[in-house]
C-alpha cells in the first residue's frame, strides 16, 4: 500500500479549514496554537516556521514565543503556566530539544495535557495508549 502524502496533507487540511470556520461561526472561537522555541537550532526553526505557516494556512491563531539558548528553566516554566491559563491558547508546543540545562520532563509535565500538542504529557501518553 502506498501513501500518497501531499494528497493526504491536503485532504486534512482542507477538513481542518472547514473545522475552525464551524467554530468561528458556531462559538466566535478561534483555536490558536503558541510554540516556544529556544535558541538557534537551524532545523528547529525551520520546523516551528513550517508549523506557524499550517496554522495560519486553515485559519488558526499562531504564535512564536522566541527565548535565548541561556535562559532560566524558571522563567521558561512560568511562562508555560501562564499560556496554561490563557483561554485563547488552545494548544502548546515546546520545540525540542532544550538546552542541557532545562529538564525536559519537568518542562513537558508542566503543559496541561489538554493542551499538550506534542502528545509528550505522561496523562496524555495513556491515554493515547489505552485509547482513552
Amino acid at each position: 500500500m502506498i501513501i500518497e502524502g501531499k494528497k493526504t496533507a491536503a485532504e486534512l487540511r482542507e477538513e481542518l479549514k472547514k473545522r475552525v470556520t464551524e467554530l468561528k461561526s458556531k462559538y466566535n472561537a478561534v483555536p490558536g496554537l503558541t510554540v516556544i522555541l529556544i535558541g538557534e537550532d537551524p532545523p528547529s526553526k525551520i520546523y516551528v516556521k513550517n508549523k506557524e505557516k499550517s496554522a495560519k494556512e486553515v485559519g488558526m491563531n499562531s504564535e512564536v514565543i522566541r527565548y535565548p539558548a541561556d535562559i532560566e528553566e524558571k522563567v521558561l516554566l512560568n511562562k508555560i503556566k501562564e499560556l496554561n491559563k490563557n483561554d485563547k491558547v488552545s494548544g502548546i508546543l515546546v520545540q525540542l530539544p532544550l538546552p542541557k540545562h532545562i529538564d525536559k520532563r519537568k518542562v513537558i509535565e508542566n503543559i496541561y495535557h489538554g493542551k499538550d500538542v506534542d502528545g509528550f504529557h505522561p496523562k496524555k501518553c495513556w491515554q493515547f495508549i489505552f485509547g482513552l
